[in-house]
This record gives structure tokens, C-alpha cells and sequence, in this order.
């Protein structure tokens, strides 16, 4: 059932070509959200992302997209404003997704490769952090918000504990956190609601990024209840059940979406 057909909903994702945040926009758009994602790939990756944006437009909604960097006030605001004439007076924002991943995944020692610097930490948090705020407060001011919005942020079990090599993301896992807290706050007399779903261990390209993923991998399929990893069509279920008019008094959580991965 399509039930966000007729209600002109879009969802925006920031990080929409692959992994979690795809996933996500596929299962939006099923049920009938028109899609805006915004990602930044190179050209070589031009076709596959293309395909997978196919099977999003088949499903007879209204889609776009935008390759460039989200992180650049200038074309946040380009975007912003190419919105308000997309959606005009009846199109609204119902879901924002936060799906970057966008990080330096040093170590703090090593005498083979370069360190950890406070350059790494900053660009780390202010792309996979702060930029939820910034998008949050652009959309907000632009008016293009729902009366009863859904904002939605993936961290990660990284926000409590150290993993070699991921300090820099640690860290912005916990301001994102603490930033989606404060929206569900100050933010929820305006009609917008905002969670974090910390996904569990997902093989994705993300992933793969860290050192040592395959030991990550390996040690949650012995710990998770159902010997599986998280899938990120799991992480998309969730997001959609957020989406849905029944969720709106779930705000300010951050909800683990792992089969129980973090109990063991």
C-alpha cells in the first residue's frame, strides 16, 4: 500500500547512492514518498548509481537528485531553492535522513602512516555531525518542512565504544547524537521529531572503510541473537516505521536497529 501517495510527502536524504541511505529511499519510495537524494560519486560510478536510481523512479513517484557537496553552504542553498519551486505550495519534507559517511579513519599512533590530527577530527565531525543541523535549519527555514516532520540520523555502537582507527568518526557518532537531541527539543514545538537509529554491524562500503572490518564483521555474527549481520534494508524498515503517522511520539531516541547485537 502507497500511503504516502496523496499526501505529496518527500523524504530528503543526504547520502542517498548507496548502502543505508539508499536502502532507505528504496523503501520510502514503495510506499509512495518522492525522493530527493543528495550524494557526491565520481563518474566512473555514474551508471551503476543510475541504475539503482531507476528502480527508485519506478515506482511512479516523483524523484531527484543532486551530485555535489552537501557540506558547501553555497550549494545546500542551491538545492534549497530549487526545492521550494520542486515541491511548490503542496509538497513538504516528511523525512530528512542523515546517511554521510564522510570521515578520516586514522590512527593515533603509528609509525607507518600519518597520525590523527586535529584537521581530521574537525572535517570528521563537521560532515558527519553538524551537517544534520545545518540541513536541518536550512529546510526549517525555507518553510519546506511537514506540519509533523521525521528527522533520522544513523550512528553507530562506535558512540561508546573505541574501535582502532575510528576515533575521528567516534567522535562525531557522539555529537551527532547530542545535535538530534537538542533538535527533537527545540525543534518539536514546530512539529518536527528527530531520532538516531544506530544500525548494527552492516557490510557496506562504509564499512569496509575501516581497518580491520572483516575481524568487526566476523566477532558480530558470534555475539548477534540471530548469527546475522544487520542488513540495510533492516535500517530502511526502521526509518519507514519512523516515517509513519503512528510513530509521531518517538523523539530524542537513539534506537538500535541490530536483531539485539548490542545486548551481548
Amino acid at each position: 500500500m502507497k500511503e504516502f501517495k496523496n499526501k505529496n510527502y518527500w523524504a530528503l536524504i543526504l547520502g542517498g547512492s548507496s548502502g543505508l541511505g539508499l536502502a532507505t529511499a528504496k523503501k520510502l519510495a514503495k510506499h509512495g514518498m518522492n525522493i530527493c537524494i543528495i550524494h557526491r560519486n565520481s563518474r566512473t560510478q555514474e551508471d551503476t548509481i543510475n541504475a539503482e536510481f531507476d528502480i527508485i523512479k519506478a515506482e511512479g513517484i516523483q524523484f531527484k537528485s543532486y551530485n555535489l557537496d552537501a557540506f558547501k553552504p553555497e550549494k545546500r542553498e542551491q538545492v534549497i531553492s530549487e526545492l521550494k519551486e520542486i515541491l511548490g505550495l503542496e509538497g513538504k519534507i516528511r523525512t530528512l535522513v542523515h546517511s554521510v559517511a564522510k570521515g578520516n579513519l586514522k590512527p593515533m599512533i603509528s609509525e607507518e602512516k600519518s597520525i590523527l590530527k586535529n584537521d581530521d577530527f574537525n572535517i570528521t565531525i563537521n560532515a558527519m555531525a553538524i551537517s544534520l543541523y545545518d540541513w536541518t535549519q536550512a529546510v526549517f527555514e525555507a518553510k519546506l518542512f511537514a506540519d509533523d516532520a521525521r528527522i533520522i540520523s544513523f550512528t553507530s555502537e562506535g558512540n561508546t565504544k573505541a574501535w582502532r582507527n575510528y576515533a575521528a568518526v567516534s567522535a562525531a557518532k557522539v555529537t551527532l547524537e547530542a545535535i538530534s537531541r537538542n533538535i527533537a527539543l527545540e525543534f518539536a514545538p514546530h512539529g518536527i521529531r528527530a531520532n538516531c537509529i544506530q544500525a548494527g554491524v552492516t557490510d557496506t562500503a562504509s564499512l569496509r572503510m575501516i581497518p580491520g572490518s572483516d575481524q568487526i564483521k566476523a566477532h558480530s555474527l558470534k555475539r548477534n541473537p540471530f548469527k546475522k549481520l544487520t542488513q540495510p534494508e533492516d535500517v530502511a524498515n526502521a526509518v519507514y516505521l519512523l516515517s509513519k503517522d503512528e510513530a509521531s511520539w518517538i523523539n530524542g531516541c537513539v534506537i538500535p536497529v541490530d536483531g539485539g547485537e548490542h545486548i551481548s
